[in-house]
């Protein structure tokens, strides 16, 4: 139930996400939304540090010296900055929906840019990538001139990036405390969101503030509350079933984007979230064992 609690709330933020863009512009939401996160992550890191501590301090595996967080922290933070933005900018041109089917295609890619890391990849996976690509393919191709909308684009562009960040996140998680990593990546992405905003952007306070519900929803929910269920949720539950519950985020997104901003999908956009969906299930499923 957490795990799904977890699930609702990023499905749902891809309804804030869209709503914040006809207030500011993306890196000015970026900015602060991770302000409006990190707010809500460091009280809870000070917390558990010092529950830890009464407790007999750290683990064993976590002693580590804090050059390895900081630079841990910064990797994950660039590559989820370069993700955010390019989601932020896709939900500007495509539907809630489409939005967060697209981004969940990042559990497909995983496994495949695991190649590089010379993780064997077997038939199972290319059967989801053939179907991921076929999803999309009716997803994405709704013109019938063979060319992806700009928001589909800039999407598909998130999703590889959230790839490369599970894996960034995959080999730093068991070398530092989850929490305080989570708070450096923010702090990274906050400060990339500012330098970006004031570059590119005129925020003004007024903007802000008209936009305050999709931004704390966005910050406080779905980057502290959700980061924070996901950790808890996780703990001593199988891997599998664990990212099965948190993939429908992607059928969470559409509801939202229906119930809410009264979007619609067509019967052939509806298809290929049903094929891209299954590529998802598909790819996350334990391998079977002789």
């Amino acid at each position: 139930m957490i795990l799904f609690m977890a699930a609702t709330v990023w499905g749902v933020a891809f309804v804030a996400q869209s709503v914040g863009m006809d207030y500011v512009g993306p890196y000015t939401f970026v900015a602060v939304r991770n302000v409006v996160a990190l707010a809500v992550l460091a009280p809870c890191a000070a917390v558990m540090d010092k529950s830890r501590k009464k407790k007999g301090g750290q683990p064993p595996q976590y002693k580590r010296d804090k050059k390895t967080l900081v630079i841990g922290g910064i990797c994950c933070g660039i590559c989820l900055f370069a993700a955010s933005t390019l989601q932020q900018f896709g939900v500007k041109y495509t539907t809630v929906g489409k939005a967060g089917f697209i981004t969940a295609m990042y559990l497909v890619l995983v496994p495949v840019f695991g190649i590089f890391l010379k993780k064997k990849t077997g038939l199972k996976v290319w059967t989801a990538v053939g179907l991921a690509s076929l999803g999309l393919y009716l997803l994405c191709i709704t013109t019938g001139d063979f060319h992806l909308q700009k928001g589909d684009l800039y999407m598909l562009g998130c999703a590889a990036i959230f790839a490369i960040h599970i894996l960034v996140v995959d080999y730093f998680s068991p070398l530092v405390e989850g929490v305080k990593l989570s708070c450096v990546q923010t702090l990274t992405n906050a400060v990339l969101g500012a330098v970006m905003m004031l570059l590119f952007e005129q925020p003004h306070l007024s903007d802000i503030l008209a936009a305050w519900l999709p931004v704390l929803y966005a910050g406080a929910l779905s980057s502290g509350v959700g980061y924070t269920f996901q950790i808890i949720g996780q703990k001593g539950m199988n891997p599998t079933a664990a990212s099965l519950i948190l993939s429908l985020e992607s059928v969470i997104s559409v509801l939202a984007g229906w119930l809410i901003l009264h979007q619609t999908l067509t019967a052939r956009e509806l298809a290929g979230c049903a094929l891209a969906f299954a590529a998802i299930i598909l790819v996350q499923l334990p391998e079977r064992r002789k």
